[in-house]
């Protein structure tokens, strides 16, 4: 079976990860013989050499097969790029199936491709919805939905959603999450690997994401929150790894005032929020497990704070991830500068949520996906 696996950006790595593990796992019981036959397709959408080698590294996976080096642009721009490139790249590897996760461009652009061509989609994560169609990532989840054979679900809410919207029952899955998987692998060897924050294992800190448009383009949201974290690094230091976009952005707002760019181990008598380079995963990972508490307007993240048991405050007005609120660590505070203080100083004075693993968040899903592709083609 050949198959064609789509990454585009960063977190797209983690969730490609267990799924070609496990394909590789398959190939090897057969002695070897190609019962996948795939190619790691990274479209460019967002890309960093140093990044993304350590992603490569740390994920235990090779670089990918093809780099379709699409680069920056536009929604439209960068869609219509990749859907130029990867439709050549289809009509010349004659693909059985095209793996997609999340929600990202690449993730629609190979969708409406491959559809075309009528080769079968697989799409991880299927299902979540925000109900916010001014996000583009709203947008490109319910569009490659539509268009996918297998919709590959993280939990029972997705299989509800993918039902209201009509789609078929035999094609939804409900098989857990793909990023718990490589969590769980990459934990532990992130505990063994990870040297020069070894002081932090004693520190009390808070860990900060921030990427999304609508805060950090946002320039009155911006100020709003980095203000609520001045005060919540009175109490305790703030770790904050920026992508240069992100460091650019806060430059020319000229926000830069709030930060210290030079990472003092001695954290508990210096607070302040600190502005560091991006982390590899390892070194993400390991931060996020022994942080006190998590701020950040990732969705990857609400879910991995989840399993790991650390409260996180989600910088958004909604989430397509409301299990991780229902079941999880997680509350959504939004750019409300108020409530981010004041749900920050109950989790520092250990009051805050406590949650539970949600139901197949197992480590296992990616055998589940594999599973089912393996029974429903006969190989």
């Amino acid at each position: 079976m050949k198959v064609l696996c789509v990454v585009g950006v960063r977190p797209n790595f983690m969730k490609i990860a267990p799924i070609i593990n496990e394909m590789d796992k398959y190939n090897f019981a057969y002695s070897r013989k190609e019962v996948f036959e795939y190619l790691l397709v990274h479209t460019g959408q967002h890309y960093d050499d140093n990044m993304s080698n350590y992603f490569f590294k740390d994920l235990q996976i090779p670089p990918p097969d093809i780099y379709l080096g699409v680069g920056s642009g536009t929604h439209a721009e960068q869609t219509a790029k990749i859907m130029i490139k990867f439709e050549k790249l289809c009509f010349q590897k004659k693909p059985d199936l095209v793996i997609v996760v999340g929600d990202v461009n690449s993730t629609l652009a190979c969708s409406i491709v491959s559809a075309k061509l009528l080769i079968p989609i697989a799409h991880i994560e299927a299902g979540l919805r925000s109900f916010d169609r001014t996000m583009p990532e709203e947008i490109n989840r319910r569009i490659t939905d539509s268009l996918s054979e297998y919709l590959f679900t993280t939990c029972l809410d997705a299989n509800e959603n993918l039902r209201n919207e009509g789609l078929i029952e035999n094609k939804i899955y409900f098989v857990g999450n793909v990023m718990i998987d490589t969590l769980f692998k990459f934990k532990k060897i992130a505990k063994s690997k990870v040297k020069r924050f070894n002081k932090f294992k004693t520190l009390k800190y808070g860990l900060l994401t921030l990427h999304r448009p609508s805060n950090v383009d946002n320039k009155t949201n911006c100020q709003k929150i980095f203000e609520a974290l001045i005060e919540i690094s009175k109490e305790i230091p703030i770790i904050f790894p920026a992508h240069p976009r992100t460091q650019k952005i806060i430059d020319e707002f000229g926000f830069s005032h709030f930060f210290q760019k030079k990472l003092i181990f001695n954290l508990n008598q210096i607070k302040n929020i600190y502005m560091i380079p991006p982390l590899s995963y390892l070194e993400f990972i390991y931060l996020m497990d022994n942080a006190k508490l998590v701020l950040t307007d990732s969705g990857g993240i609400q879910e991995e704070t989840t399993v790991l048991g650390i409260p996180c405050l989600t910088l958004r007005e909604n989430t397509e991830r409301p299990i991780t609120i229902k079941e999880g660590t997680n509350i959504l505070v939004g750019s409300n500068k108020d409530k981010i203080i004041k749900e920050s100083f109950k989790i520092l004075n250990d009051r805050g949520k406590t949650g539970k693993i949600p139901e197949l968040w197992d480590g296992k899903a990616s055998q589940r996906i594999i599973e089912i592709i393996k029974m429903s083609n006969r190989i």
